[in-house]
């Protein structure tokens, strides 16, 4: 049985396909990937931030987009917010917007 991916809101999708073309060429690709093989992918493709969510990384020429998500029963997984990364770290304000819509879909 497939992973079936789903986003938390039509305006996180938009988002994802308003990445510029090399994230979203590299994002589109490890969509698949986890379709068919499941969240635990591992490095560098995805990766456990704890407490139950997990970020899609994507790379292109462009930089590093991230998308953040967790796993639901029944192999479906949601994907809570997405962005492109300007530093190192992923921005602390949104591991925290992903927490907190995590616990909405988690109901």
């Amino acid at each position: 049985m497939k992973w079936s991916i789903t986003f938390f809101n039509r305006k996180v999708k938009s988002q994802a396909l308003a990445f510029p073309a090399g994230i979203l060429a590299n994002f589109i690709h490890l969509i698949r990937l986890v379709e068919k093989f499941g969240p635990q992918i591992g490095m560098p493709y995805t990766r456990s931030l704890g407490a139950g969510l997990f970020e899609i990384r994507a790379r292109g020429k462009e930089g590093i987009g991230r998308a953040l998500f967790c796993v639901l029963p029944n192999k479906e997984l949601v994907i809570l917010i997405v962005f492109v990364k300007k530093s190192q770290k992923t921005p602390q304000g949104q591991i925290e917007l992903a927490r907190k819509r995590m616990k909405e879909v988690m109901k």
